[in-house]
C-alpha cells in the first residue's frame, strides 16, 4: 500500500508543472490557433529567471511565493513580446508558417541563454522548508511536492472560472468558436490575442519555476517539454484546459509507475497512450472539430514548371554529374547530403502540399530505411544496390499499414499521431540492442567509394523526384488534392479520400526511407538519431522554408537550410542564434516560402 500510495503520490506532483505548460500552450491555441515551437523556451526561461531571483531573496515561504510569482509575470511579459513584435505579423499566414517562426524563435533562446546565464545547470539551493517530508503509510513523502499537488487544481479552478465567468472569458470562448463573428461584433482580436499569448506564457514560466526545487535549470529543458506537453494538449482536446488536466494527470501517472514497473517502456509510454487515445476518440478527450484544423498553405492548383525551367533544372543535374571533376571531396560531400535532404523533403511535401497531411514524425521512414539497409547490408551480406532498394521497400510497406489506420484523422492530431510513431520506432531503436546495436549504433555501412556513391545519389535522386512530380500530376495527384481542397465534394463525385490518403502515405513513406537508406551509406553508420525530433523537424523546415505550394520548393528548400545549416556550424559556435534569425527573417520577408517569391505578410 505504502508503495502504491507514494508513487500515486509523485504522478501527481509530476503532472503539475506539466499541466501549467500545457494549459498555457492550448488557451494560446484556442484563441490565436498559433502551435508555439517556443513554449517550451518559456518553460525554460521560467526557470532561469527564477533561479535568478529566489536565489537573491530571502529564504521563506512567503519570499519563495512572491518569486515564484515574479518569474511567471517577467515571462508573460516576455511572451507579450513575442506576440506583439513577431507573431502579430503571421496571423494572417498559415499556421505552420507561424509555427516555423516560433521554431525559429526557440532557437534563438537556446543560444541566448548560455550567453545570460552560463553553460552549466543551475540549482536551487533549498532551505529547510523545502527539504521537508510527511510520513505516509510510512515512507516519506516531500511536503514541497505536496504543496504542488494542490497548485495544480487551484490553477484549473481559477482559469475555468476566467473561461465561465467573466467577460473576458466570454471574449476567449467567442474568438474560440468563431473569429469573424467575433471580429464583426467589435472584439478588439489584436489586445484579446496579445493578453491570451501573456496568460499562456505566464502558465509556461509558472510550471518552469515550480519545478526548480526538484530539478536544475538547464538548456535542455525546453525540447523535453513542448514534446510531453503537446501530447498532453492532443490527448485532452486541442483547446480544452479541462482535457489538458486529465490528459497531464494520466501521463503523470503512467510517468510515475512505468518507471518501476516498464522501465524499459518508460522511453515510449506516452507516445502509446496518445496513439491509443487518437484511435478511439480522434479529438482526444474533450476536443471538438474545430479545434483539430490546422488550415493549408496550399491553396492554389499544382502547375507543372515552365519549360524553362525544366531545362534550367536539367542543365543542373548535368552540371552536378561533372562535379567529382572540378568540386573538393569536403564539398562532394556536403552536395550529396544536399541531394538526400531533397528527396526526404519532396516525400514530406508529397504529404503536406497535395495530400493535406501534416507529419511531426516523418524521421520514422527516414530511420527505417537507413536502418533497412543497414541491416539488409550488415545480415544478408547484400550488395549496395539491394541493400538500398530494402530501404524504400522496408518504410512504404510500414508506411502504408500506419497510414490504413490515421488517414482518417486530420490537422494537428495526425500531426501528433505521427511524431507518436516515430517516437515509437525511437525508443525501439534505443533499447532493442540486439538488432539495432542501441545507442552504439549499426557501423561500417560504407559505400565502395565516395565518387560512385556521388553518381548513385544523383541518380536516385533525380529518378526519385521525378517519380513524385509525375505523381502529382497524374490524374491521381489531382484526386487527391482534390480530396485536400473540399472531402465532402470529392466523396459526392466518388473519390474514396481516405484511400488517396493512404497510397499517398505509402509513398511519401517510400521516398523518405530511400533518402534514409542514402544517408546510412553516405554517414557509414546508423544511429538512434536518425528518428529524434530533430530530423522530422529539419524535413518541415525545408518544405515551409521553400514553399508549400510549388514543386520547387521542397527542392529549394533543402538546398537553403541544409547548406545554411553547414555554412553556420562551420563558421560560428552561435550557429542556433543565426539559423534562428535567419528563419525569423525568412518567414517575414517570404511567406510564400523562397521558391513562393517575395511579398508582404
Amino acid at each position: 500500500m505504502d508503495f502504491l500510495a507514494i508513487q500515486f503520490l509523485t504522478g501527481l506532483s509530476g503532472s503539475v508543472s506539466l499541466f501549467l505548460t500545457s494549459a498555457g500552450l492550448t488557451v494560446i491555441f484556442g484563441v490565436t490557433r498559433v502551435v508555439n515551437f517556443a513554449h517550451g523556451s518559456l518553460f525554460m526561461l521560467g526557470a532561469y529567471i527564477g533561479w535568478s531571483i529566489l536565489t537573491r531573496l530571502p529564504h521563506d515561504p512567503l519570499w519563495f511565493v512572491a518569486g515564484v510569482i515574479a518569474a511567471a509575470l517577467a515571462v508573460a511579459a516576455i511572451g507579450a513580446a513575442l506576440e506583439t513584435t513577431l507573431l502579430r505579423r503571421l496571423y494572417r499566414l498559415p499556421e505552420l508558417f507561424q509555427l516555423l517562426a516560433t521554431f525559429g524563435v526557440m532557437l534563438v533562446i537556446q543560444d541566448v541563454t548560455p550567453l545570460l546565464w552560463g553553460p552549466n545547470d543551475l540549482p536551487l539551493p533549498r532551505p529547510p522548508w523545502l527539504r521537508g517530508f510527511i510520513t505516509i503509510f510510512g515512507a516519506h513523502f516531500p511536503r514541497y511536492d505536496l504543496i504542488l499537488i494542490a497548485v495544480g487544481p487551484i490553477v484549473l479552478a481559477g482559469l475555468l472560472l476566467l473561461l465561465a465567468r467573466t467577460r473576458f472569458g466570454m471574449l476567449i470562448r467567442a474568438c474560440t468558436e468563431n473569429r469573424d463573428m467575433a471580429a464583426a461584433l467589435g472584439v478588439d482580436q489584436r489586445r484579446l490575442s496579445t493578453i491570451i499569448f501573456a496568460l499562456g506564457a505566464g502558465l509556461a514560466g509558472l510550471g518552469g519555476v515550480l519545478i526548480l526545487p526538484d530539478t536544475s535549470a538547464n538548456t535542455q529543458m525546453d525540447l523535453s517539454v513542448i514534446v510531453e506537453a503537446f501530447v498532453v494538449v492532443v490527448v485532452g482536446g486541442m483547446g480544452s484546459v479541462t482535457g489538458a488536466f486529465l490528459a497531464s494527470l494520466l501521463i503523470g501517472e503512467l510517468q510515475a509507475f512505468g518507471i518501476v514497473l516498464l522501465p524499459k517502456a518508460t522511453l515510449v509510454l506516452i507516445f502509446v497512450i496518445m496513439a491509443v487515445v487518437l484511435s478511439l476518440k480522434p479529438h482526444g478527450l474533450l476536443g471538438s472539430i474545430p479545434l483539430a484544423t490546422i488550415h493549408q498553405a496550399t491553396r492554389t492548383p499544382f502547375r507543372p514548371a515552365s519549360r524553362r525551367l525544366r531545362l534550367l533544372g536539367w542543365g543542373a543535374v548535368v552540371l552536378m554529374a561533372t562535379a567529382p571533376f572540378w568540386l573538393p571531396p569536403y564539398w562532394l560531400s556536403v552536395l550529396t547530403e544536399v541531394l538526400i535532404a531533397a528527396v526526404f523533403a519532396c516525400a514530406l511535401h508529397l504529404m503536406m502540399g497535395p495530400g493535406g497531411m501534416i507529419s511531426f514524425g516523418h524521421a520514422a521512414w527516414f530511420g527505417l530505411g537507413a536502418y533497412g539497409s543497414a541491416l539488409t547490408l550488415k545480415t544478408l551480406a547484400a550488395p549496395m544496390p539491394l541493400a538500398l532498394l530494402a530501404a524504400p521497400v522496408v518504410a512504404g510497406v510500414i508506411a502504408a499499414l500506419f497510414g490504413w489506420f490515421v488517414v482518417r484523422l486530420s490537422g494537428v492530431y495526425l500531426a501528433m499521431l505521427t511524431l507518436a510513431f516515430a517516437q515509437i520506432v525511437w525508443a525501439t531503436a534505443t533499447q532493442w540492442t540486439r538488432l539495432t546495436g542501441g545507442d552504439d549504433g549499426i557501423l561500417g555501412v560504407w559505400p565502395s567509394g565516395p565518387v560512385p556513391f556521388f553518381w548513385w545519389v544523383l541518380g536516385l535522386t533525380v529518378v526519385a523526384i521525378r517519380l513524385l512530380q509525375r505523381v502529382i500530376g497524374s490524374s491521381y495527384g489531382l484526386a487527391l488534392i482534390a480530396a485536400r481542397d473540399s472531402e465532402p465534394r470529392a466523396l459526392a463525385i466518388g473519390l474514396r479520400p481516405a484511400r488517396l490518403r493512404m497510397v499517398a502515405f505509402a509513398l511519401s513513406g517510400a521516398a523518405a526511407g530511400l533518402a534514409g537508406g542514402l544517408f546510412a551509406f553516405k554517414s557509414g553508420s546508423v544511429f538512434p538519431t536518425y528518428v529524434a525530433v530533430g530530423k522530422s523537424v529539419d524535413g518541415l523546415l525545408m518544405v515551409l522554408l521553400g514553399g508549400i505550394e510549388t514543386l520547387i520548393g521542397p527542392i529549394v528548400g533543402a538546398v537553403a537550410y541544409t547548406g545554411l545549416y553547414d555554412l553556420l556550424l562551420q563558421t560560428t559556435s552561435m550557429w542556433r542564434l543565426a539559423l534562428g534569425l535567419t528563419i525569423i527573417a525568412l518567414v517575414l520577408l517570404f511567406p510564400d516560402g523562397l521558391a513562393g517569391g517575395r511579398r508582404r505578410p
